[in-house]
């Protein structure tokens, strides 16, 4: 025979299991789909000590974050913060001028030909292209630099990005800026 106390315990126990799945960090929204926090926000000088000092703290997106199919827009985003971050620690590292006006230029740049990539990855498939890459000019830059997940590029609390390999195709241009 079950004792109430012992029921009661068995309870709360389950009860406290699913309030902590409910809160635990996970890799799915509702809809099982990753989570991407996607489009990155525009590199500024009021965010720039952000990207240069917590890109460890930022997540990085591994093919095994993602679901074996299903998941494509997904992967483009995660593919495209990656090579954003990679190209960001290029900047911050100190190969680019140590001045500020420098560095920031560097991370413009890097953020405006990640997400250019993004938009030639996303046409070349066969769904609809994220409504930003449907945008030219300034118009796009704005677009992708509004309704952001982390504009200030705050780090995840005891994160720690993975290694990922260096992605090349991105040199600065000193003369842009």
């Amino acid at each position: 025979m079950i004792s109430i106390g012992g029921l009661t315990g068995f309870w709360i126990i389950a009860l406290l299991t699913l309030h902590g799945a409910d809160v635990a960090e996970t890799h799915r929204n509702s809809l099982n789909e990753p989570d991407v926090p996607f489009p990155p926000a525009r590199p500024t000088a009021q965010n720039l000590a952000a990207i240069c000092y917590y890109s460890q703290g930022r997540p990085r997106y591994l093919a095994s974050f993602f679901l074996k199919s299903g998941a494509s827009f997904f992967r483009r985003c995660g593919d495209a913060i990656n090579r954003l971050e990679s190209w960001y620690s290029l900047c911050c590292s100190g190969q680019v001028e140590v001045q500020s006006y420098q560095i920031l230029c560097c991370t413009q740049q890097a953020w405006k030909q990640a997400l250019s990539q993004f938009c030639m990855e996303e046409y070349a498939t066969m769904t609809l292209p994220y409504e930003c890459c449907a945008k030219t000019g300034e118009v796009r830059w704005k677009c992708f630099d509004s309704q952001l997940p982390n504009p200030n590029y705050e780090p995840i609390p005891g994160y720690t990005a993975p290694l990922v390999p260096q992605e090349p195709g991105f040199i600065f241009n000193a003369n842009a800026c």
